[in-house]
Parts: C-alpha cells; sequence; structure tokens
C-alpha cells in the first residue's frame, strides 16, 4: 500500500477545500478541546446576542436546521443541534443559532448562541466556539 506524501497530503485538503467553496459545501469543524466557558457575558456583543436570544426565544427555539424570517425583512439561521462533543458545556441537549442576521442564504459568520433546550441556559460564542459566555 502506497501512503500519501505531506505535500500530496496539503494539496488534497487545499483541492478540497476549493471544491467545498465552489459548491458552497459547509464544513463542520469541532470545537477546541481546551474552549473556555464563562460564567458572565460583558464584551461588546454580548448585547447583539442577547437580541437574538430574545428573537429566538420568540419562536420557541425552532429545532429545524434552516433560514427563519426575521425583523426587518432579513432572515437568520437556526444550525440544529450542538452536540457538545467536547463537553465543554454542562451535560445536556444544545441547539445552536446564528446572532446576526442577513440576506436569506449569505454566508455564516462565526458568532452563535448556544441553548440547553433542558434547563434554556444560554451560551454566546463569538468565535465559533473557542470560547463561551454565559448570558
Amino acid at each position: 500500500m502506497h501512503t500519501l506524501q505531506p505535500h500530496w497530503t496539503r494539496r488534497l485538503l487545499a483541492a478540497l477545500a476549493i471544491v467545498a467553496a465552489v459548491f458552497s459545501v459547509t464544513t463542520v469543524v469541532a470545537p477546541a478541546a481546551d474552549a473556555a466557558v464563562y460564567n458572565s457575558c460583558t464584551q461588546s456583543r454580548c448585547s447583539a446576542a442577547r437580541s437574538a436570544n430574545s428573537t429566538w426565544a420568540s419562536k420557541g427555539y425552532p429545532v429545524t436546521r434552516t433560514w427563519y424570517s426575521w425583523p426587518n425583512g432579513q432572515y437568520n439561521f437556526a444550525g440544529g443541534v450542538f452536540r457538545n462533543q467536547e463537553g465543554q458545556l454542562p451535560s445536556g441537549s444544545y441547539q445552536e443559532f446564528d446572532v446576526y442576521p442577513r440576506a436569506r442564504g449569505a454566508a455564516r459568520d462565526a458568532y452563535r448562541i448556544i441553548v440547553n433546550m433542558n434547563s434554556r441556559v444560554v451560551y454566546f460564542s463569538p468565535d465559533h466556539y473557542s470560547n463561551f459566555y454565559k448570558l
């Protein structure tokens, strides 16, 4: 069995990334195992996260992964199940939601709220699961 040399592996991964970008394939990135979890949220974007959480709560925290209409004629994306595979957050059943609305179908950014569907405790992640701030 012939194994790929490191430079071929890098080229293959780069080619796959280009193909994924061309076809708008969403890649799943696992959270860092050493993500930090904070008991409060005081950074500047926490206000936007709280506002998004209020709107998502008014929609009953939908569990279907799709676009939802948002105030002011925009849309926002409910990302579905957050698996908490690295175990940074307390055990529970989680759903993830985008914070910032945009045009339907537009690229997603890194800002998420993560809701424990059992306890309704909400976390804000401004950096796609590298840090979690309890709202």
